[in-house]
């Protein structure tokens, strides 16, 4: 149930009225007419942009259209007032029984209440391909890696939850020159486990001692053999054994985090796609040899004056064509890219989300560009960028890691804070701001500290159940005793008024946060709600009357179960979709 879709299709009923009523024309826009809740909870439950968006095209005032609309919208059973405020906004009061169906609903859909949630005809109905993580296989993943990873694999979460059909891939950058510095230090630690002093890992390889049990497993699969093969002739199978090593410790950190991909897809295999990607664009008139203006500014040092071949991406919305030939003859990187977005294309993505680090802002225009060429104009690409971590303890900077050397591995943070943490922490601050995460705040149970804070909601509300069973245990306070017996219509304090308003909001949460890439807001969203049920336990402890157990009046009990049990089911929805656990207990 979700009481936006319900009532925006309520208003737009309204506007048909008037439309027939002839106080409106024939054929108005409706499309960014929307419902949604008001900016001041004091003003209403419910507010619509109608008159506003809908005025200019219908020649009238706004103010004048939103008191005609308003006048509709009091005929509506469901409706307690309509009233117009400001340049023509319309808020609603709603009767208490609309939100009493909410927590009916929210009982009766149990883990389906808010999700698939996007009304037909608002979401497109491709499919989703999600590229997260694609850490070069080179090493353990740092926590960097893990707030992509982290945002990635929860975006993908919130887009099943909304009713797309999603493929989680991560990119395999196994065809680079840094895989073949990846062979050589791995071939080091596999001399060095043949009994070789190999003194201090030299400049330009890997020093990480994640290497050593590499450089073992060769020795213990091929013997002393690759002491006696010329490097052309070794680099290939040591190549391929460290980059399955390196996928393999990878995937156990991404494990730590509950993330799996779908499909994991290796650039190498590009190797045939690329020539056949540029003869196509060719064939399209895609392709021209010419020359790049310079860069404004100071100039690049690998910036050269020179005929390249070019694809034709500014007319596709980007802010200069790209070379797809490097000056050896080789093809670049973007071209490379263009075949493997391709390729999702082919396997019947059209919505592709790539996440990827800040540091690849410039990357973006001319990506969207090139998807939007090669599908004629069927796909779309959102790049979804992620700013720095900065991993504090205590408020200062933590910066060697025991394993890797460099840095703190993803899978050190883990072991100290938790998953949990983890998760909740890097998706409370919106993707594109810097996060400071701190090892020692994140583990602290306070209403500081935003996923003890949620998480300790959830418990609190199992721990109701139990505190209930144990004052009064020939009730039946199963889900289907409650829907069947509980009158919501005695919940009438403001405290619970609050908390039914925002399990209402719920779906609409979820629609919202997936239409824009957003899964911050189902972390927002979770803190609030959390908020509002410690708020109304404390207010208890001075009420009595208004606490949730109560032995002398089964009906209140019974009614502020109900309420309860459909908060603690959308609290554990929402941190299903974060990936967070939603603990029956706090320790």
């Amino acid at each position: 149930m979700n009481i936006f879709a319900t009532f925006e299709a309520r208003v737009r009923a309204a506007v048909q009225g008037l439309i027939q009523a002839g106080q409106l024309p024939e054929g108005l826009d409706l499309s960014r007419v929307v419902v949604e809740p008001p900016r001041d909870a004091s003003h209403g439950d419910l507010a619509t942009n109608a008159a506003l968006v809908l005025a200019k095209e219908a020649k009238t005032n706004p103010k004048a259209l939103g008191e005609a609309l308003a006048a509709e919208l009091r005929r509506d059973p469901d409706v307690v007032d309509a009233s117009v405020a400001g340049p023509g906004f319309i808020n609603l009061r709603l009767a208490p029984g609309t939100f009493h169906a909410v927590v009916r609903a929210a009982l009766t859909e149990g883990d389906a209440y808010g999700r698939g949630a996007v009304p037909e005809g608002k979401a497109p109905a491709g499919k989703v391909n999600i590229e997260y993580v694609s850490a070069n296989p080179t090493g353990p993943m740092h926590v960097g890696h893990g707030r992509g990873a982290v945002f990635g694999d929860a975006l993908a979460n919130l887009l099943v939850a909304s009713g797309r059909d999603v493929t989680r891939e991560y990119y395999i950058n196994d065809a680079g020159a840094q895989v073949d510095v990846l062979a050589r230090s791995a071939f080091l630690r596999y001399r060095e486990a043949l009994g070789e002093a190999v003194g201090p890992v030299p400049d330009g390889l890997y020093p990480g001692d994640y290497l050593v049990p590499v450089g073992q497993a060769l020795a213990d699969t091929h013997g002393r053999t690759l002491l006696d093969q010329p490097e052309s002739q070794w680099l290939p199978t040591v190549r391929a054994f460290a980059i399955d090593a390196m996928m393999d410790l990878i995937r156990g950190d991404l494990a730590r985090l509950g993330i799996h991909h779908d499909v994991f897809f290796s650039e190498a295999t590009l190797q045939e796609a690329v020539p056949v990607l540029l003869a196509d664009l060719r064939e399209k008139g895609l392709v021209y040899e010419g020359r790049l203006p310079p860069p404004k500014g100071q100039l690049p040092e690998d910036w050269e004056d020179r005929e390249q071949t070019l694809f034709r991406t500014v007319e596709f919305g980007d802010d200069v064509d790209r070379p797809l030939l490097k000056s050896d003859g080789s093809f670049t990187y973007f071209a490379s890219d263009i075949a493997y977005h391709r390729d999702k294309i082919q396997r019947g993505a059209t919505d592709l989300i790539d996440v990827l680090g800040a540091d690849h802002g410039g990357y973006v225009k001319r990506m969207q560009a090139a998807v939007k060429a090669v599908s004629d104009g069927r796909a779309t690409l959102d790049v979804k960028l992620c700013q720095l971590v900065r991993l504090l303890r205590a408020g200062e900077p933590v910066k060697m890691s025991k394993r890797a050397g460099e840095f703190i591995t993803l899978a050190e943070v883990v072991d100290e804070v938790g998953r949990d943490a983890i998760r909740f922490m890097m998706l409370y601050r919106k993707n594109d701001a810097t996060l400071d995460f701190d090892l020692a705040k994140v583990v602290e149970q306070s209403k500081d500290n935003p996923v003890f804070y949620v998480q300790y909601a959830h418990a609190r509300c199992v721990s109701v159940f139990r505190q209930a069973r144990e004052a009064m245990p020939a009730e039946d306070f199963s889900r289907d005793g409650l829907l069947g017996e509980a009158d919501l219509s005695l919940l009438a304090d403001s405290g619970e008024a609050e908390i039914m308003r925002l399990i209402a909001q719920y779906p609409r949460v979820i629609e919202a946060a997936a239409a824009a890439h957003e899964p911050h807001r189902v972390a927002f969203y979770l803190y609030e709600l959390a908020s509002s049920l410690h708020g109304f336990w404390n207010k208890g402890k001075d009420l009595p009357q208004l606490r949730f157990v109560n032995p002398t009046d089964r009906n209140s009990t019974r009614a502020r179960l109900a309420l309860v049990e459909a908060l603690r089911g959308v609290i554990a929805s929402g941190l299903a979709v974060l990936g967070v656990t939603a603990p029956a207990e706090m320790r």
